[in-house]
């Protein structure tokens, strides 16, 4: 019977042992066996999926596989990491993930600030601010406080001014001078550049600018790297509150702010993304 109990508390003991090495994503670090830790993060197209793929060797040489989840809403990766069916994302920046938190009640924090997109102004069926008859049509985004930073871009080209106390939470209800009577179109932000051949011009956030071809050096306007706005808009590696300090996603922070990292963006992007780090 002795025998027999202390076989008993052995294959117990393994049970305990097994699961203890279980769990989901970037949740546990590298397995004692050799077995690579994997973190699944959830990104736009272009340039946050493209950004991610370069840093995929660099987390490799730690043992860490980096699964990329691709995701065309800012709506989405967000409840798939509050949710934990992925362990971070990267594709919005500081504003929009409070207000975020604020209207959902999710908890998900920045662990790290990584690229500032400047937001640039496109023409549409005309070329120049000087073409722009009375009652042209301007697409912005439609959600707070991308909306804001469109009207800001607006307003440092003379189209329109604000109330002096609008600031980043400015809609086009705080427009208190608008000489050329411009028609603010509010648009979803992903289906903007698809819809710039029907308006004057529109305002497009960085990442669809790339992803429909746009380069900012043929935007008709961008906004200043010294404005409030660059300042303000960094793009973060977000996780769910509690997950900061997991050894996984520290990698991954540090992998991008690497000089390896900076030194891609600069190069592929032509401007288009700038590093803050």
């Amino acid at each position: 019977m002795k025998r027999f109990l202390t076989l008993l508390g052995t294959v117990a003991l393994s049970a305990v042992l097994l699961a203890g090495c279980g769990g989901n994503g970037g949740t546990d670090t590298a397995q004692a066996d050799g077995e690579a830790t994997v973190i699944t993060v959830g990104a736009s197209p272009a340039p946050h999926a493209e950004i991610l793929e370069a840093v995929k060797p660099i987390l490799a040489e730690k043992n860490i596989d980096l699964q990329i989840k691709e995701f065309n809403d800012y709506i989405l990766p967000n409840t798939a990491t509050e949710s934990g069916e992925i362990d971070a994302n990267y594709f919005q920046h500081g504003p929009y993930l409070e207000d975020f938190n604020n209207e959902n009640g999710t908890h998900l924090v920045s662990v790290a600030a990584i690229h500032y997109e400047p937001f640039g102004l496109y023409a549409g069926k005309v070329s120049s601010l000087d073409e722009l008859a009375d009652g042209a049509t301007i697409a912005v985004p439609n959600d707070g406080t991308n909306e804001a930073r469109a009207l800001m871009l607006l307003e440092a080209q003379g189209l329109i001014t604000l109330k002096d106390d609008a600031g980043f939470t400015a809609t086009k209800l705080d427009i208190v001078d608008n000489p050329k009577n411009i028609n603010i179109q509010e648009m979803e932000a992903a289906q903007i550049a698809r819809a710039l051949a029907d308006v004057d011009m529109a305002v497009i956030n960085g990442n669809y600018a790339i992803e429909a071809g746009l380069k900012v050096s043929d935007a008709v306007a961008v906004e200043d790297k010294e404005s409030e706005a660059a300042k303000t808009y960094a793009n973060v590696l977000v996780v769910k509150e509690g997950n900061e300090n997991n050894e996984a996603v520290k990698a991954l922070a540090e992998a991008l702010q690497s000089d390896e990292i900076k030194e891609f963006m600069e190069t592929k992007y032509e401007g288009a993304v700038v590093p803050i780090f």
